[in-house]
């Protein structure tokens, strides 16, 4: 081979190599999102908005897929927020529950009967606490970016009508893996039982529990009625806001407008969720009473029975939460 037919070749190779990298850099950029719930749920079907929000945003140069049911923590959703800040995982839409073992600032949220109402949420959440909560989590490597909504969590047993704390002496009841969750329903008498949310459902078919706590979406749809929940305690005792969120390396290798896209879409799947959940609360209790559980709402006299009981609660955690933090969602609590 004569020394122009090597350099030929040697261009030639060049030029594909060339087209290749422009061709791979072309290529659209896939981000992993885990979720605990799928999208039977508001909770699933906000990560899906938001995928869908991004590829049409962005003609489908970055896309979002979605992974559900904890899958990508083997089921222990707990563990979420640490895979997110590792890097294992790019991006979630995460409970500020299963964030709080590494984010204490969440556990805000789990105070017993702390908000009231959604406008206690919302004033919580669009106001200064709702800023200090978004630094903490920035502070550990993770890039929040909006709120959505899980809803108020309500009370359901297999035994008979909760109308005061008397009422859970000595009931199982699942929890999360949330310390705070053990300390308030060991405060009202009851017998706080850890475990996912895939072992909760044979334990309570099984009887291994008596109840549950969980928003009305999620006894809606699971159709948690069907395994012996047939007593149903409307007490709005915590409220478990939703996070978009995206690991910090992650976010760093995002030019300046996906990054502005992925927020507004963050924020506009968050508004669309939150209004969604909120318009469907009355339509899913109504179904759930047509399927004969019996349902208790609670008088201001036995609501305020709950909430001495759980004051010890307040005392023990707002120290670990940050009094400041405390502080300013009280004043947004009241200022509503």
């Amino acid at each position: 081979m004569n020394a122009a037919s090597r350099i030929s070749r040697t261009a030639a190779a060049l030029a594909g190599a060339a087209v290749l990298s422009a061709s791979l850099t072309a290529q659209a950029r896939e981000l992993s999102v885990s979720t605990v719930l799928s999208d039977a749920f508001p909770w699933g079907q906000a990560a899906e908005k938001w995928a869908e929000l991004v590829e049409e945003r962005t003609d489908g140069e970055l896309t979002l897929r979605v992974y559900p049911n904890s899958q990508l923590v083997n089921g222990d959703q707990t563990r979420e927020f640490s895979a997110m800040r590792s890097g294992l995982i790019d991006m979630a839409v995460g409970s500020t529950i299963n964030w709080s073992p590494q984010v204490p600032e969440l556990n805000l949220f789990s105070l017993p009967f702390f908000m009231p109402d959604e406008a206690a949420v919302d004033a919580v959440t669009g106001g200064a606490a709702g800023e200090m909560i978004f630094e903490a989590i920035e502070s550990r490597g993770v890039i929040p970016l909006a709120w959505g909504e899980n809803g108020f969590r309500q009370l359901s047993n297999s035994r008979g009508p909760i109308d005061e704390p008397g009422d859970l002496d000595g009931l199982k009841i699942r929890v999360v893996g949330s310390p705070l969750f053990q300390d308030t329903f060991t405060a009202l008498g009851a017998d706080p039982t850890q475990m996912s949310w895939t072992d909760a459902q044979p334990a309570l078919t099984t009887g291994a529990v008596d109840g549950q706590e969980n928003p009305l979406s999620v006894f809606d749809v699971a159709r948690i009625d069907q395994v012996g929940q047939e007593y149903l305690t409307l007490w709005n005792y915590m409220n478990d806001p939703l996070i978009f969120a995206v690991n910090e390396q992650v976010w760093e290798t995002l030019s300046e407008e996906e990054r502005d896209i992925l927020r507004e879409t963050a924020i506009e799947a968050g508004e669309w969720e939150i209004a969604m959940t909120r318009e469907q609360e009355s339509e899913r209790l109504a179904a759930i009473q047509e399927r004969g559980v019996e349902v208790t709402e609670l008088t201001e006299e036995q609501h305020r029975a709950f909430v001495n009981a759980t004051q010890s609660v307040h005392d023990k955690w707002t120290p670990r939460i940050g009094q400041e933090l405390v502080d300013a969602a009280s004043e947004a609590v009241e200022a509503r």
